[in-house]
């Protein structure tokens, strides 16, 4: 039988939709200093926590650069400690994938998919954040054939817990250019992880958008432990000290390049109660402070934060708030970045 599927239109490729939404030179040149900002951090010759920060899923254009004007004060005022980049995740779906699937699909939250319109969209939305901000930004990977569009917009990418195991996701990554953050998978098993930065570091041929590429890895490669799920669909956290020694060991044993860890506060390490985000940083940080090596291992954190707490059915209308999972809302956000630029020697 023939595959199932109605081919409706032909989509432009990266390069027209990258025409028609140009950088000049000096965005550009915001892109490269901001790339190189972040790997110093990986690499340990910067000493400042990354923070990655922003909502869950960028659904509203208008929310989400009012959201980045007001981190981008933020940022200035703590920028000798802490290097921000800001979450604007255009492909994120609910989880069980129905219903609202990401401005990629829906540019309109309360309409049916448009993907040409999707498309567009997210690279509007992106070059005004980099415009207007100068920030460059974090996305997850969802779909590797996408990347493009936006591959010379972003600065940051990560690799969601559904995805690590999927080998395109992890030759994709080896070839992006800028670092990748690898999740530990929803059943928790870090040796899957850690094969998952194996194989973006290592140099690959695969088929990409049509083409036969090569790659040479991405030395930047790094884990993101985000807590896990077990069997009965209960949350365990791996962000306490002891977790974090098992990957600094793990590191240590595989000889890795760069070992680096970012620690999501949200997700499973939450139990998706998302204002435990702000303790669960705040034990990080400590963490970091009582050894010597989990400060060289972990380089950062990523939070989930949006103008309002929590989040809403899509038909509620509430602006600035989550329509995916639930955030902290920007007063606890600003206080939570000032805390943690305190704990920073």
């Amino acid at each position: 039988m023939e595959m199932q599927m109605e081919f409706i239109r032909k989509l432009p490729i990266p390069a027209e939709v990258k025409k028609q939404f140009p950088l000049d030179d000096h965005l550009k040149t915001i892109k490269e200093r901001n790339d190189q900002e972040i790997i110093d951090i990986l690499t340990g010759k910067s000493n400042k926590l990354l923070l990655i920060i922003g909502p869950c899923s960028a659904d509203n254009e208008d929310a989400v650069l009012e959201y980045m004007h007001r981190l981008r004060k933020v940022a200035d005022l703590v920028k000798d400690k802490i290097f921000i980049v800001p979450r604007v995740y255009t492909n994120k779906p609910r989880t069980i994938g129905k219903g609202y699937k990401g401005m990629l699909h829906q540019p309109d939250p309360e309409k049916p998919e448009d993907m040409l319109s999707g498309l567009l969209a997210i690279r509007h939305m992106h070059t005004r954040v980099i415009r207007e901000t100068g920030f460059t930004c974090a996305e997850e990977m969802l779909y590797p054939e996408n990347h493009r569009y936006l591959s010379d917009l972003l600065s940051y990418v990560a690799v969601g817990a559904r995805s690590v195991e999927n080998q395109e996701h992890r030759l994709v990554a080896g070839g992006i250019g800028i670092p990748a953050g690898m999740k530990n998978p929803t059943g928790g098993d870090l040796s899957v992880m850690m094969n998952s930065i194996i194989a973006a570091q290592s140099p690959s041929t695969f088929i990409y958008r049509g083409w036969e590429v090569k790659s040479p890895g991405n030395p930047y490669a790094h884990a993101i432990l985000r807590g896990y799920v077990d069997k009965f669909g209960n949350s365990h956290p791996n962000y306490h000290y002891e977790d974090l020694k098992i990957v600094y060991n793990l590191y240590q044993k595989l000889g890795l390049q760069n070992p680096a860890a970012i620690v999501d506060c949200n997700h499973n390490n939450s139990g998706k109660k998302y204002q435990e985000q702000i303790r669960i940083a705040k034990d990080i940080m400590h963490s970091r402070h009582q050894s010597r090596r989990i400060r060289s291992l972990v380089k950062g954190l990523m939070i989930e934060s949006y103008l309002v707490d929590g989040c809403q059915k899509i038909d509620e209308g509430i602006y600035g708030k989550s329509i995916t999972d639930p955030c902290l809302g920007w007063e606890k956000t600003e206080k939570l970045i000032f805390d943690l630029a305190n704990q920073i020697d």
